[in-house]
């Protein structure tokens, strides 16, 4: 997916855990396939993961989960992968690595869920008892500053997207998201990543949240692009009103489901089409919400 990225295979993976891991080191080792783009994911045994950064941005996010999944899960009502262990560069491979419990599950679609009301509900107490920790000594997330430092990659991948998308519609929202009053209020604690393809479902329910390489503070609406993502236009309304979110912060939400949907697009076309398919669903939704 991307000019740079390391090609990592089950041998390297297994060399890994003999020298530094070796009490896992037996176990069975699976790649597992996803959508994800900045890390190589194997199951190790029946219940744990090992992550692997497969490009150089995605480097220290090991260290982000390992320090704060440990203070934020207590106050979480979802399942989240605490990390187990954290693996040094070794045997070629230039960067800390990652081993974190499996957590049982399928990633949730509308699908999968019984009742999208009820999804929709319970990932708003989710979201709302994120953004209720304390965010002292946080550090910045990796989204959730405000939204006109994403606007120059986003007009760029508007005028990549001609002939794809409809570039006026999607101008004009963007616009619009740019033109809410940014978040004044002190940075909170957010995923800032919080879609269907970091969220688990089990027994027709919501269950987890994964993938929290992003953590860290900031703008709530970054946390908010899942009501595009994952909900129909009932569901979400119910999530709006649970996680109370005020006209600004909605707009700003827009922007931030805007722009994940425009910038992946044209950098994903032509490799990730599970990526390009959500991308282009969440458009599909923000616009619809106009």
């Amino acid at each position: 997916m991307h000019p740079n990225e390391l090609d990592i295979e089950e041998g390297l993976v297994r060399r890994l855990l003999a020298r530094q891991f070796p009490q896992w080191a037996d176990l069975p080792l699976e790649r597992v396939q996803s959508a994800g783009t900045d890390n190589a994911i194997y199951r190790l045994g029946p219940d744990m993961s090992v992550r692997l950064p497969r490009i150089d941005w995605a480097v220290g996010q090991v260290d982000r989960e390992m320090v704060w999944l440990p203070h934020l899960a207590p106050h979480l009502p979802l399942a989240v992968p605490i990390p187990i262990a954290k693996g040094l560069p070794a045997d070629g491979y230039p960067w800390e690595w990652g081993i974190s419990p499996w957590l049982e599950g399928e990633i949730a679609t509308a699908e999968r869920l019984s009742d999208l009301n009820r999804a929709a509900e319970d990932m708003a107490a989710f979201v709302a008892a994120l953004h209720r920790i304390d965010p002292a000594g946080g550090p910045p997330a990796s989204r959730g500053g405000p939204l006109t430092e994403r606007d120059e990659p986003v007009r760029e991948a508007i005028g990549a997207l001609a002939g794809k998308v409809d570039t006026d519609a999607v101008t004009s929202a963007w616009e619009a998201a740019l033109a809410a009053p940014v978040w004044s209020e002190a940075p909170v604690w957010i995923h800032g990543d919080a879609y269907d393809g970091n969220l688990l479902a089990r027994d027709g329910r919501l269950s987890a949240v994964i993938d929290w390489s992003g953590v860290g503070v900031g703008d709530p609406a970054a946390d908010l692009i899942v009501a595009w993502s994952l909900f129909s236009r009932e569901s979400r309304d119910a999530f709006r009103t649970r996680v109370a979110a005020d006209d600004a912060t909605w707009a700003r939400a827009k922007g931030w489901a805007l722009s994940v949907s425009l910038i992946a697009l044209p950098y994903y076309m032509d490799t990730n089409p599970i990526m390009v398919a959500n991308s282009r669903h969440r458009l599909r939704e923000v616009l619809s919400d106009q």
